[in-house]
Order: structure tokens, then sequence, then C-alpha cells
């Protein structure tokens, strides 16, 4: 029998996909639980239906990080910190910090996990940050860290 998945099963395939299993294990198994549903010619127009949704909403999403990125990269943002000697900071400047900084001086809210900073900044000086924003979509702000 031909099923279309509902949910990623291990071994047969993931969500979406169209594939061949024996009549008993579909009808006693899968299409109970819930987890699959018999190939029919509506459920295969529904299932490439809402695949083409999904491209397009993707398309989107992708257009509109490739933006934000255009922006990020032209910025620049200064963080203040207490700071010794040699240019040796009290603490570090985090992932966090950046993004919490990006907000107040830009209002651009970001989440702290995009901010792909290797290790914390521990001293003073300019850096180029990398933030992920989508797959594939990845800006690069300058931040300047000064005492």
């Amino acid at each position: 029998m031909i099923v279309i998945l509902q949910k990623d099963l291990k071994g047969t395939g993931k969500a979406g996909d169209v594939v061949k299993v024996s009549d008993g294990y579909a009808r006693n198994m899968l299409i109970p639980r819930g987890i699959a549903k018999e190939a029919t010619e509506g459920n295969i127009k529904n299932l490439k239906k809402q695949q083409e949704i999904a491209a397009e909403k993707r398309a989107e999403q992708k257009a509109a990080a490739e933006a934000n990125a255009k922006r990020i990269s032209d910025l620049a943002i200064e963080i203040k910190t207490k700071g010794g000697e040699g240019g040796r900071l009290f603490g570090s400047i985090t992932s966090k910090d950046i993004a919490q900084a990006l907000e107040e001086q830009h209002q651009i809210k970001i989440d702290k996990k995009k901010v792909e900073l290797a290790n914390p900044i521990k001293q003073t000086g300019e850096f180029v940050v990398p933030i992920k924003l989508y797959t594939d979509v990845v800006a690069e702000l300058k931040v300047k860290v000064t005492v």
C-alpha cells in the first residue's frame, strides 16, 4: 500500500514522504495511529499544495533574512565595559551582550543563539561577529569594545 507519512518514522521516511509499505502494516499500525494516511489522488494533491505553500513561505523568510543581513552588515555597535591595563576586560562580552546592544542601539531584536561568537570577547578593540539569520544567510556585525 502506498501511504503519505504524517510524522517522521525511523527506517521508513520523514513527514510528507510518499512511501510504499505492506498492507497490514499500513492498516493496523500506521493509519490508526495517525502516522500515515492513504495516498489517494486527493491526498497527494493536498500534499503538493502544502509543499508549495511551505516553499513560498521559506522563500519569503529567506528574503526577509537577506534584507536584515544587509541592514545589520552596514551597522556597528559600541559596548562600554569596565577594564584594566593593557586592554583586558573585567569579565567578558558574550553573545547575549551583543544581542542586547544591537536592540538598544539600533532597535533590531535578534536571538542571542543566532550570534555565532566562538569565544567571549575579553579585550578592547574592534571585532567582526557573524550573526546567522537563516540557513545560508549570515550577517557580519562590527562590534567596538571600549573601556
